[in-house]
Formats: C-alpha cells, structure tokens, sequence
C-alpha cells in the first residue's frame, strides 16, 4: 500500500494529552498557583464533594468492569451526563460504543433505548406517532423510543436529513410534539450518536447546526496489544459477554445523577478562567489574528457561542470529577479536542492536505496564554 495514498478518515487523529503538544509548552506566570482560581468561601461543601466523588466512583467502575481501556470515552461520557449535554461518537465498528452507553445507563438504574439509523428511518419512528384505536373510536399516542434516559442512535448519519431534523428538538428543548401535544423527555436525558468514518455511502452528512448541538465529539481508536490480549481473556472467561447480568454493575440511583447536575452549577469558575475561554473560541473565528497564516487558512468557520458554554460546562464538571469546587485552565484544556473538533469547520484545502482539527485547536491553545 502506498503511504501517501491512505483515506484520511482511516487515519489515527492526534490524541489529547494533559497539556498541548509543543515544543515550547505553556508556562503559568511565576507566583500564579491553582490555588489562585478559588473562590474566596468554599461553594460547595466537603460532604457534598465526597458524595460527588463517590457516585463518579462507582459509575467509573461499572465502565471498567465492562469496558476494557477507552479512559478518554469513559471521561466524555461521565461529563455529559452531568452536564446534561449529548455526545457524538466516531469510530470504526467493534469498539464497544453500544457496550460503554448500556453500561452507564445500568449503573445508573435509567432506561436505555437503541435506534439503528437507516435511510428509511421516518422521524415518527423516533419520536412516536397517534394511532387510531377502533375499539375506543379514538387515537392514542405511543411514544417513540428517544423517550428514555440514555438514547444511542447508531449510525447517525445513515438516516435522512428529514429524520436527523426531528432530533433537534428532543435535543435541545428535552421535548417532543406528538399531534400538536408536547410530550417532555425523562430527566435525565441524554442522546449518544455513532457515525462510522469507513463507508460513506447511503450516508447524509450531519449538518453544521446538528453537530454544534452535541456537547463533546469523541474520536474511538483500536485497542493496543495489551488492551485487546484483555479483552479476549475476559471473553473467555465470561467476565464479558451478551448475557451478563446487569444487577452484577456497581450501581447509584438515577436520583444521584439529578444531585450532580445540581453540583455542577455551583462550581465556581473565576473570571480570568472565563476570559481565557473566550479567547480561546474567539481565536477559532479569527485564526489569522493568533496562529500563523500557514494554518489559519484551513479555517473556514469557528466555533459558536456554544462552543464557550461548552468550555464553561465541561471544565465545571472535570474540576467537580477532580474533587475541586472551582475550575482551573488545566480543566479548559483536558479535552479541548472533544470541544471543539466538531466545530471548528476546515474547508477543501485542509482535507486536501489531510490537516486535522486538532493541529489547528493545539496551535490555538499554544498561542493563547493561560491565566
């Protein structure tokens, strides 16, 4: 195979590291500390951390026990839920993204429903329909499957733009409209996508407004050696497999995952932390003005003012998973891929020149310094 003729979408994307990839690292002014973001009274108590802490515990073993590897997915996943946001997963098949969704909806007791996406799909068999009962000599409403706790719609992209449209509305507004009556969405509600990079045909590209909705993009890579040789030890010795009893997980009630939505919003966030947010995504506008003309000019569009609300909810929820109750700049930058890959749209040059997001986003980080 000739190394300069590979498909792009086979190729392994930058992985997020603790801090940005440069060879001039960024350095924190001198005398500046974490301690520094505190808020000046503590905003959340030491039993309330602990709880927290113990919840985001026992919701990580559960993805453990099933789940080999994947710490990057088990992180986004965990912070979605808190932060009541929805997920796009994209991968190759076989990485157990349907295994690592029905795994956190059983740890957590919620009601998890899978929809295959495919090109005949119909909105109604989303969100349901009225169907006429000739017994009452009325119509009845039967609600579609995208009413539960943890929806998985595999392979998004395979259904139509029609379809694709009739979940903006479950997504943004937690609601669906059956025959002019509104019907809301369990709480919590969450939606985790899965598009497959592979096979492009009979797909229909999700559109720029539907891809800012999802609060993180994750991007799935196969196991290592290590990671796989585990998998099959566990397959063999039926520590994993279809018919495992969920009853087995480490488990809290839905009602914990209510308490650390409502933690999250007290977590403190200082304005310099907010500042640099808003440079950040400013900068993917407006590239040229912080990066140099080389990769700015891949940049087609930047990120939207959900991209810093992104920033804001998901650093929340990483400082609260850390056992903090305010934010540092390291909690902005942890998974600023999954932020803002989706969001910062590169135009036909950069895929020519098979340049990804992430360089463009660690460039931006690298030149915009953190408080």
């Amino acid at each position: 195979m000739d190394p300069n003729n590979v498909n792009p979408l086979l190729q392994q994307p930058p992985q997020p590291t603790a801090m940005p990839v440069s060879p001039q690292p960024m350095v924190r002014p001198t005398g500046v500390t974490p301690t520094d973001f505190r808020p000046s009274s503590s905003v959340l108590s030491s039993d309330e951390l602990s709880s927290a802490q113990a919840i985001i515990k026992t919701i990580s073993e559960a993805f453990s026990s099933r789940v080999v590897g994947q710490e990057n997915l088990r992180t986004a996943l965990i912070v979605s839920m808190i932060t009541g946001g929805h997920i796009l997963l994209e991968s190759v098949p076989g990485l157990a993204k349907t295994t690592a969704v029905q795994t956190l909806a059983a740890s957590v007791h919620g009601s998890f429903k899978r929809i295959q996406c495919t090109p005949d799909l119909l909105p109604s068999d989303i969100i349901g329909t009225q169907i006429y009962d000739y017994n009452k000599g009325q119509f009845r409403t039967e609600l579609g499957p995208v009413h539960a706790n943890f929806v998985l719609l595999d392979e998004i992209n395979r259904s139509s733009a029609k379809t694709q449209s009739a979940m903006l509305e479950a997504m943004q507004e937690k609601q669906t409209s059956i025959g002019g009556e509104r019907y809301d969405l369990p709480r919590p509600f969450m939606v985790l996508a899965t598009q497959n990079p592979i096979e492009q045909e009979g797909t229909y590209e999700l559109p720029e407004a539907q891809l800012d909705r999802f609060l993180l993009k994750e991007i799935l890579w196969y196991p290592d050696s290590g990671e796989e040789l585990e998998i099959l030890k566990r397959i063999e010795s039926g520590k994993l497999g279809a018919d495992l009893d969920a009853s087995d997980l480490p488990q809290v009630e839905l009602s914990a995952i209510e308490t650390l939505q409502k933690l999250v919003k007290k977590v403190y966030i200082d304005d310099s932390v907010k500042s640099y947010i808003v440079q950040i995504v400013s900068a993917t506008r407006n590239p040229g003005s912080v990066i140099s003309p080389d990769m700015a000019r891949y940049v087609q569009y930047g990120g939207s003012p959900r991209a810093s609300i992104a920033f804001l909810q998901v650093a929340k929820a990483l400082a609260l998973m850390s056992g903090r109750d305010y934010v540092i700049p390291e909690d902005v930058k942890q998974l600023r891929y999954s932020v803002l890959r989706h969001r910062i749209i590169l135009n036909f040059e950069a895929v020519a020149d098979q340049i990804h997001a992430e360089a463009i986003i660690d460039a931006i980080f690298n030149a915009v310094t953190a408080p």
